[in-house]
């Protein structure tokens, strides 16, 4: 990102520059690139580049990275510019210029062979596939020059945060030892689960909200920010949880997207990321624990960031409180599972949703967001 007193000067000189509409996830990655939430990467993936993190998480200079991080465009547009060209990125979603890219390299990929070695599976179905399969056919690399946060400062205030911020935020809390918890839902009883027992053993908890795109069905990151929010007021110690957005989309690639997570959360400053059960997954494309084996399957040096990895939890009836399968010793009938999942489409059809699943004050919450929607689905069915 550009300091302030360059702003000016170079989104006008960008107006003259040939420009190119970006999708909604090359944005998440473009204000990741610009706020140091990708460091040490400084622009878009070459060739050489994606082979080595596709094959090897690897990029040409062997630095760890686990996902490509990649900008595509259409023939044509990548046809009408030259290496040394520079090009202005434009924001989908009309908030003008988000930065400008020289072109160090033109290059295609096989989308095929991205798919299988990232997400596992060239199922179209599954959305970070089709994301993939939907992108231009040809790659640019190169280096960016960011002149905006996209929007989200606006839109989410102090919510948005970039990792110096949070770093500060720590440093002024005292905390040396910060877990993130990695969220795109309202967290349920199991995740205050999770994010309180990493307190035990750490000085507080990210809870670090994704504010980019998902997948048609889950909650808008303003109601989830508000049922968070209320969640961490009445029921965690003042001063061990910080609340804080970043700007990607979901990828749902579940062992590699969990890597991800790690990563740069570690630019964050976070010394420990919890990973649960199906971290980053999608339907049944993972196995519950892929992410977790995966830490095992690294080198030890690729990263500082160390991760703890949490067995299912569920409410117990006998031992009258959240557990997992390390704690508690009862048979199947004795546990209410909770899962995001289902608590969605109870609050779909509005059926009851016990205590020992949510929080009254969250589900609160997300019952006026779901009347919302039924009410706008009738008055749609009447006209």
């Amino acid at each position: 990102m550009l300091p302030a007193d360059q702003l000016a000067e170079e989104r006008l000189r960008a107006l003259s520059l040939p420009a190119i509409r970006i999708s909604s996830r090359e944005k998440g990655d473009v204000i990741m690139l610009g706020i140091g939430g990708f460091t040490p990467l400084d622009g878009f993936m070459g060739s050489a580049d994606w082979q080595g993190v596709c094959d090897r998480m690897r990029t040409a200079r062997e630095v760890f990275w686990p996902i490509p991080i990649t900008l595509s465009t259409d023939v044509a547009t990548a046809d009408s510019l030259a290496v040394g060209d520079e090009v202005a990125l434009t924001d989908p979603d009309d908030c003008g210029v988000l930065a400008i890219l020289r072109v160090t390299e033109k290059y295609r990929i096989d989308k095929q062979h991205e798919c299988l070695q990232v997400f596992k599976t060239a199922d179209p179905a599954h959305p970070g596939v089709a994301m993939v399969m939907q992108q231009g056919e040809v790659n640019l690399a190169g280096p960016l020059r960011v002149v905006s946060d996209g929007g989200f400062k606006a839109k989410y205030g102090e919510l948005f945060k970039t990792p110096a911020e949070t770093r500060a935020e720590f440093e002024r809390l005292g905390w040396s030892r910060v877990a993130a918890f990695q969220t795109r839902n309202p967290m349920h009883r199991s995740h205050e689960y999770l994010a309180k027992v990493a307190i035990e053993t750490c000085d507080g908890v990210l809870v670090h909200l994704l504010l980019g795109n998902l997948k048609p069905g889950d909650i808008p990151a303003e109601v989830r920010t508000r049922a968070i929010a209320v969640l961490i007021d009445q029921y965690f110690a003042p001063g061990t949880v910080v609340q804080a957005g970043y700007p990607l989309d979901m990828r749902y690639a579940g062992p590699r997207e969990a890597v991800l997570h790690a990563l740069f959360r570690q630019n964050y400053g976070c010394t420990h990321q919890i990973i649960g059960r199906d971290h980053a997954g999608v339907g049944s494309y993972y196995g519950p624990f892929d992410a977790h084996r995966i830490f095992e399957q690294i080198p030890s040096s690729a990263l500082q960031i160390k991760p703890l990895k949490m067995d299912v939890t569920f409410w117990c009836y006998r031992c009258g409180g959240m557990a997992s399968s390390r704690t508690c010793p009862h048979d199947a009938a004795d546990r209410l599972q909770v899962s995001g999942t289902q608590l969605r489409k109870s609050l779909e059809r509005n059926d009851p949703v016990p205590a020992e699943f949510s929080r009254g004050e969250v589900l609160e919450i997300l019952r006026e967001y779901y009347a919302g929607i039924a009410a706008s689905h009738g008055k749609t069915h009447l006209s």
